[in-house]
């Protein structure tokens, strides 16, 4: 890669992460904590808080962005290449109050729609289930006092073949498997939005987990892999100094 091609992959690079990162004002409505969450956290919150969520990922459509590319065309026997695809990015932003956390794990745990997929294959979507299951456990160390960032992203294959988020989980734990945070966020209908307990939560209610979507018994959710720490994509080249090590 050549100096001036550098030079444009960066700029587009901060362009995107200003657009991922940046709050919006919707965000306590779609994508982001309630006002009512954040008073009932606000109160759970005591001096001995180590770790607060700040902000929760977005949901839908508006998770969904295309990575920068360097701004020119590649070109194979002659023919020319530019295929714009959307990444699932969900990102939470938090807060430690300790000078050092040596340890924190993040528990992720994410639903996609297929009736939003953008894939035009109709036969292979009406044997999908109606929602796909991703979960992925990321452990981040040295983790100094001050705001930070957690991301786990979906390559654009996940989001055409099985559509958007409908509802996302975290849940923030020690080095001891103590929960010191967590949340839901749904636009789902039967899946609760910010539970009283993580016991409540969508992924522990066996109910919805295993619900079955007709009389022939074909499960409501199947569960898949694909969802992975930010640092293991394209996007650990954006913002990178906003993420601590993972372990």
């Amino acid at each position: 890669m050549n100096i001036r091609k550098f030079v444009i992959f960066a700029t587009a690079a901060l362009v995107a992460a200003s657009v991922v990162a940046a709050p919006t004002k919707s965000s306590a409505k779609k994508g982001g904590r309630s006002a009512k969450a954040a008073a009932v956290e606000d109160e759970e919150e005591g001096p001995d808080a180590k770790v607060k969520i700040d902000q929760f990922p977005r949901l839908g459509r508006a998770s969904t962005i295309s990575f920068p590319g360097i701004d020119a065309p590649t070109t194979l026997n002659g023919r020319v290449f530019t295929k714009p695809r959307q990444w699932i990015v969900l990102e939470a932003k938090y807060t430690t109050f300790d000078q050092l956390v040596e340890q924190l794990t993040f528990t992720w745990h994410v639903l996609l729609d297929s009736k939003t997929a953008t894939t035009k294959d109709k036969e292979a979507l009406a044997k999908r289930a109606p929602y796909s299951y991703f979960t992925q456990t990321v452990t981040y160390v040295n983790i100094p006092r001050g705001s930070h960032a957690a991301s786990v992203c979906l390559h654009p294959s996940y989001f055409e073949q099985y559509g958007e988020p409908k509802a996302v989980g975290l849940v923030i734990t020690d080095s001891k498997g103590n929960v010191l945070a967590g949340d839901c966020e749904s636009e789902i209908q039967k899946i609760q939005s910010h539970p009283k307990s993580l016991d409540d939560a969508f992924w522990n209610k066996s109910d919805i987990m295993n619900a079955k979507a007709n009389a022939d018994g074909d499960p409501m959710i199947e569960r898949r892999q694909g969802l992975q720490d930010r640092s293991k994509t394209v996007w650990s080249l954006v913002n990178p100094n906003d993420y601590e090590l993972v372990q």
